[in-house]
């Protein structure tokens, strides 16, 4: 009998992943404190991997304990510029100091995705993406802040690459799945290799 799958994300773009891959699956989101898991992980010098990997873990744990036998995929990424890790902004000004520090230089999308069943971690990976962000005045930050409103608020790095974000990059090394932060190529191999879907 075919495990029942479910996602441990209120992510309406991991959904949209799953659903286009043809999965069955429910969604339901995880009732955790990422800040307060993040935290103790920063301070002890977590890489940017790991911290991707506990969060991922955690939520897919935290769903787990009210899905009984359910194969629960856990997921989420982090943002990082050599060791440091970036979280959303704040504000816009908190938007436009993240595009100066990622203006000419390459950043990595650390995507982790995990599947526990009975909280039991039965599998985790984590894959990358690099992306090479052009160099970029401050006009520009203003105008183009100025532009998209609100929405630079929405992801770590103050950008949509699905909008006109996508116009801050001269480079990306890495698939779609990993930029919206769920591996699905992996993910599927393991699903197969356990029997959860269609092989």
């Amino acid at each position: 009998m075919t495990p029942k799958l479910v996602l441990a994300s209120s992510s309406p773009f991991r959904q949209m992943l799953m659903k286009n891959a043809g999965l069955a699956f429910e969604a339901h989101a995880a009732h955790i404190d990422e800040r307060a898991i993040e935290a103790p992980l920063e301070k002890s010098g977590a890489t940017p991997d790991e911290v991707a990997l506990v969060l991922a873990e955690a939520k897919a744990g935290e769903v787990s304990r009210r899905f009984g036998g359910a194969l629960v995929i856990g997921s989420d990424q982090t943002m990082s510029l050599g060791a440091q890790v970036f979280h959303k902004p704040k504000d816009m000004a908190d938007a436009a100091n993240h595009l100066r520090m990622l203006g000419g230089k390459t950043h990595r999308l650390n995507s982790a995705v995990a599947i526990v069943r009975d909280g039991e971690v039965l599998w985790q990976h984590v894959a990358h993406a690099e992306l090479a962000i052009r160099p970029l005045t401050d006009d520009f930050i203003a105008r183009h802040l100025n532009r998209v409103g609100s929405k630079a608020l929405a992801s770590v790095g103050a950008y949509q690459l699905e909008g006109e974000g996508i116009q801050l990059f001269e480079k990306i090394d890495g698939d779609y799945f990993t930029i919206l932060g769920l591996p699905m190529l992996p993910l599927l191999a393991k699903l197969r290799e356990l029997d959860a879907i269609d092989g």
